[in-house]
């Protein structure tokens, strides 16, 4: 008898939604080259500053970027049959506990 392999295929769905502002949180806290930071921008262009001097210490635009992370990480998990979930969610866990790191290095030092 022959046999019929049928190859499930994801769809997007609301899990898809976490690749999605998985990438806006990367594009909002990372400056790519010697191009500026888009959060940067962003953040001067309603008023507030992006550092806490200037150009140097604590870069705000990180925390901001858990706006975007923390529920890509959560809509990631709850939803790993949509197409980019899985990926989406993976990626901005990692990113969240660099960020946290990051931080908790940047207050160490100031100390």
């Amino acid at each position: 008898m022959k046999t019929i392999e049928v190859k499930k295929t994801k769809e997007l769905g609301v899990g898809s939604l976490s690749f999605a502002l998985c990438l806006i949180g990367i594009l909002f806290t990372f400056r790519f080259g010697n191009k500026f930071c888009i959060g940067d921008s962003i953040l001067n262009n309603i008023g507030m500053t992006a550092w806490t001097n200037g150009e140097t210490g604590i870069h705000y635009t990180m925390i901001y970027s858990a706006i975007f992370f923390i529920p890509s990480f959560i809509i990631g998990h709850i939803h790993p049959d949509n197409r980019g979930a899985k990926a989406g969610g993976i990626i901005s866990g990692f990113l969240s506990v660099l960020i946290i790191l990051l931080l908790i290095t940047t207050i160490i030092s100031f100390l």
